[in-house]
């Protein structure tokens, strides 16, 4: 079957993607499943779906909606008398059978007479070929109603999907020009393709019909409106950010054997031809001191891969986990995949995970979102790195440091004597000092013990300490600084140490 909007055009992977995607939704209505909950925002494709099947006779399908009421597909006929979803819900009641498809319900669900007519009629053994179906995003069931509905997200399109409709909507606005050789994809045709990853179909489709139909070329320009449109849709839940410009290694000092380590395995993530079947990596843990530069690391794996970069933020996600913790987490990691390939950062994610078998203070939550989360880390197919950092290495529980859960576990060390004297010529290039007019050996020799984040507050204090003499910045004004900053493995010997005890023999030095 195929909508009516598809064009004769349709590839044979967008054809198979198109059918494929739906399949296991016609499997649930089959299997007599009577109330499933479709959490999706493509509205038009699922209304083409249901109105193929119904033409197709293969079953009846009535959709509601809040201007039209009840509307029989096959025939088009609306009784109007129906726009009031209660009374929509007491003439679905009555039916034998059927698939009943209702839009518009969020507003309604607050509503105790609703959510008792839901229940009435998602659950009656009398009647179990008539099927419920509740489409629209982000809805928050009742929770009887969830134990009760079936959840169904359709799959987005892959890259491969994505050039498929690339292709169709080049065709079609080459038709509409009457064969007139204007179109230009050029060098920015592969750009285009990773900016519309983890975008729906119908979005795959709006967005490409803006970039092509105003001049027939694809322009930086072009790409820099989609990226636009995903930053400020993805994630409006809160459950993930976009970061939108990660930066590099060449902003991070040291860490040489770390980059190596990335460096050997970008082609295999990548899906790049190596001539081995080696599988991809999954990802890293970074462990170490506090301000070691450990998150400016996680953001630069995703900068030198040039892979979108998702910030998955505990702390958040625990103020909003009210009831559904694990629907929330999974609904966050599946948003993450529909980027892939993409690097996923989860900052102190010890914060986030409680090591404590014996604490059910939460009732048992901390420990479904552990269970949430390693089931995902060992099972996940898509090309999703995560890069995690951590703190604390007592509050982490062993299950989530075996092998199979992250590739290596990276000891991030307090900064050697090069990595320090490159990180002051970092930050002050950074703020248009020229280094060479800096004593950068007596500047890294002075700092011995500060971490990549003390080097960066000296280097800022220094540039205060001239601007209140009204001098320019010298090594002298920074080597002040440093002589009254006491840094943390000072302040926290003790825990520091401890730190590195531990990780010795366990972990691998990022440097």
């Amino acid at each position: 079957m195929r909508s009516a909007y598809r064009v004769a055009l349709t590839g044979d992977v967008l054809e198979s993607f198109l059918i494929d995607t739906l399949t296991e939704l016609d499997a649930l209505i089959r299997s007599e499943s009577q109330f499933i909950h479709i959490d999706s925002l493509e509205e038009r494709r699922l209304l083409d779906h249901f109105r193929d099947l119904s033409k197709a006779g293969e079953m009846t399908v009535s959709t509601w909606t809040a201007a039209q009421g009840l509307c029989d597909l096959r025939t088009g006929a609306s009784q109007w008398l129906t726009t009031d979803l209660a009374d929509a819900l007491r003439v679905i009641k009555e039916q034998p059978s059927g698939v009943y498809v209702l839009f518009d319900v969020k507003s309604f669900l607050a509503q105790a007479a609703i959510e008792r007519l839901l229940k009435e009629v998602a659950y009656d053994p009398i009647h179990p070929t008539r099927t419920l179906v509740l489409v629209g995003y982000g809805i928050e069931l009742p929770e009887e109603l969830k134990r009760m509905a079936v959840n169904f997200v359709p799959s987005l399109p892959d890259a491969e999907v994505v050039h498929e409709i690339y292709y169709e909507e080049v065709y079609r606005w080459l038709s509409q020009k009457r064969g007139r050789k204007f179109f230009k994809p050029g060098p920015m045709e592969d750009k285009l393709i990773k900016a519309l990853a983890g975008m729906s179909e119908e979005d795959v489709r709006r967005a490409l019909i803006m970039a092509i139909r105003d001049d027939g070329r694809i322009t930086d320009e072009d790409i820099s409106r989609i990226e636009t449109f995903k930053r400020e849709n993805i994630g409006k839940q809160g459950l993930i950010d976009f970061i939108a410009d990660p930066g590099d290694f060449a902003s991070v000092a040291g860490l040489n054997h770390l980059k190596v380590w990335l460096k050997l395995r970008k082609k295999t993530f990548l899906g790049e031809d190596t001539g081995l079947s080696v599988d991809p990596p999954k990802g890293i843990l970074l462990l170490g001191v506090q301000g070691s530069g450990k998150s400016l690391a996680a953001k630069s794996v995703a900068g030198t891969w040039q892979l979108p970069l998702i910030h998955l933020d505990f702390a958040n996600l625990y103020n909003k986990w009210v009831g559904e913790s694990e629907h929330n987490l999974t609904e966050a990691l599946r948003q993450a995949e529909s980027l892939a390939p993409c690097v996923v950062w989860i900052d102190e994610i010890e914060k986030g995970i409680i090591n404590d078998s014996t604490s059910d203070n939460d009732g048992g939550l901390s420990h479904r979102i552990l269970g949430t989360l390693l089931t995902w880390m060992s099972e996940r197919k898509s090309r999703v790195f995560l890069v995690a950092t951590a703190n604390d290495v007592t509050r982490l529980p062993p299950e989530l440091l075996r092998k199979g859960r992250f590739d290596e576990i990276f000891f991030v060390d307090l900064p050697s004597y090069q990595a320090r004297r490159d990180i002051f010529t970092i930050h002050l290039s950074k703020r248009n000092i020229k280094p060479d007019h800096f004593r950068l050996d007596d500047l890294a020799a002075a700092s011995e013990g500060f971490s990549g984040a003390e080097i960066e507050q000296a280097v800022i204090g220094g540039m205060y300490i001239a601007l209140g003499r009204e001098e320019a910045p010298t090594t002298d004004h920074v080597m002040q600084e440093i002589a009254g900053t006491r840094p943390l493995s000072i302040v926290m010997g003790e825990k520091i140490a401890h730190l590195r005890h531990w990780a010795e023999t366990r972990t691998v030095l990022a440097d």
